[in-house]
Order: structure tokens, then C-alpha cells, then sequence
């Protein structure tokens, strides 16, 4: 696998560098990482958009309870960082999506997202992740955001948000931990399905995935900076894998 540079996150916005950190803190706390191999040649990418520069950074690690842990860390220019995390459940567990996000642009962050999103066929959290995030203290930011159009997958505490200063961006790191740690302790006493039930897991894991795919904005920007075949690549092999589903290799 080809090295990864492990800088970039060091050069981005400090709340993008500070979430990276402690996601993978605990991780480490509560999981038994291995790691999780990439096609070779998407573990570390540079291309170039209008000019700039375009660094993609990607760390991937599995778990007994996860197929794939996903940290996706972007820089374009001097001008764009990324953060992209998912965490995609092993079929054996009925566990939800845990999925953050930030965008910053001028050293600003226009966009910050965290939800642990549902799976099941009718959309709702198990009662177990229902309880413990009810109990979290209620949070109010100034600028609230509008989820898009294909959200849907989103829960009911879905946070997405423009954090108006740094004291915001300090409690949406906080909250986001939070659900981390919880997903992490339900996860470590979930228990395993039996086998025919694991079907119902990963076209939960499919639906998610299709409706991601939706998101025209990160389509075109790789689309620009590579092609349209590496884009479309790039989403269904490393960002939106769908289960059993096999993506065709660029000539």
C-alpha cells in the first residue's frame, strides 16, 4: 500500500486536526483496530482543480463490530479543508451509521455534521442508542443548518450546524465525541446476528450508501479534479462502498 504522509491534518483548520485526533483517540480506547486495505493507488492522492493543489488523505481500519472505519482528510489550495469520517457496521451487528464531517473554507468552518444514522427498515435508532442520547445535555448553536435533499438517512439527532465562534466549535468536538464514545460501548455488547439476518443489515448499509452518492457537490469537485471514471470510483470504492457490490476498474 502506498505510504501515507501523516501531515496534512497538521496543515488544515485546527478543529479539523483536533476531531481527527481524538476520533482515532477513541477508537483506540475502545476498539481492536486492524488495518483496512485500500485499492493501493487511493490511500494517498494529489490531483488538481483550477489551479490548486488538491491533497486527499485517507486512514482505514476494521474491527470485529466494523467493516470499515473511514477518515478522510482534504486540503485544496490554501483555501478548502475536509474532514470525512464514516464508520460502517460488520453485517453481524444491527448497529447504526456513525458519520462527521467539517468543511472549512478561509479558515472559517462553514459546515459541521454528526449523526449516528439508522439502518434499520423503518429508519429508527435501536432503543438502547435512543436512551443514551436523550440523556445528553440539549445543545443550542446560532446558525442551524438545513439538511439536503436526500437527508432522509439522517437521525432525529442529527446535528448539522455553522459554528459561530470557537466556543461552538469546542462543543460541537464535544458532542461528537460523546457519540462516539456511546457508539463504541453499544457496539463493544452488541450482539451478533444470526446469519439470515444479516441481509436486513447490509441493505441498510446500501441504502445509505446510494443516497451519499447523491451528494452532487463532492462528485464534481473530483470529477474536476480527475474524471468523471476516477470520481465515480473513488465514491463507490473508498467513500460509499456498497456491500458486494464490485467497482469496475479504470482502464
Amino acid at each position: 500500500m502506498a505510504e501515507i504522509k501523516p501531515s496534512l491534518r497538521d496543515q488544515q483548520h485546527p478543529l479539523i486536526r483536533q476531531l481527527a485526533d481524538r476520533l482515532e483517540t477513541v477508537w483506540h480506547h475502545y476498539l481492536q483496530l486492524s488495518p483496512y486495505q485500500l485499492p493501493e493507488d487511493l490511500g494517498y492522492v494529489e490531483g488538481r482543480l483550477e489551479g490548486e493543489k488538491l491533497t486527499i488523505e485517507n486512514h482505514c481500519y476494521q474491527t470485529p463490530q466494523f467493516r470499515k472505519i473511514h477518515l478522510e482528510l482534504a486540503r485544496l489550495g490554501n483555501g478548502l479543508d475536509i474532514l470525512h469520517c464514516v464508520m460502517f457496521p460488520h453485517p453481524s451487528y444491527a448497529l447504526p451509521i456513525f458519520g462527521t464531517d467539517l468543511v472549512g473554507s478561509r479558515g472559517q468552518i462553514s459546515a459541521a455534521i454528526a449523526d449516528l444514522s439508522p439502518t434499520s427498515e423503518d429508519l429508527t435508532l435501536p432503543q438502547s442508542y435512543c436512551l443514551a442520547l436523550s440523556a445528553l445535555p440539549k445543545q443550542d448553536f446560532v446558525q442551524p443548518r438545513e439538511l439536503p435533499a436526500w437527508g432522509d438517512i439522517f437521525s432525529e439527532f442529527c446535528l448539522f450546524i455553522r459554528p459561530s465562534n470557537q466556543e461552538e466549535e469546542t462543543k460541537f468536538l464535544e458532542r461528537v465525541e460523546k457519540l462516539l464514545i456511546i457508539h463504541c460501548q453499544q457496539a463493544i455488547v452488541a450482539p451478533a446476528l444470526l446469519p439470515e439476518m444479516q441481509a436486513k443489515v447490509m441493505a441498510g448499509q446500501a441504502h445509505y450508501c446510494r443516497k451519499q452518492q447523491q451528494n452532487d457537490k463532492t462528485r464534481r469537485v473530483l470529477e474536476k479534479a480527475f474524471s468523471p471514471a476516477w470520481a465515480e470510483r473513488y465514491l463507490t470504492t473508498v467513500l460509499f462502498d456498497i456491500p458486494g457490490q464490485v467497482s469496475q476498474p479504470l482502464a
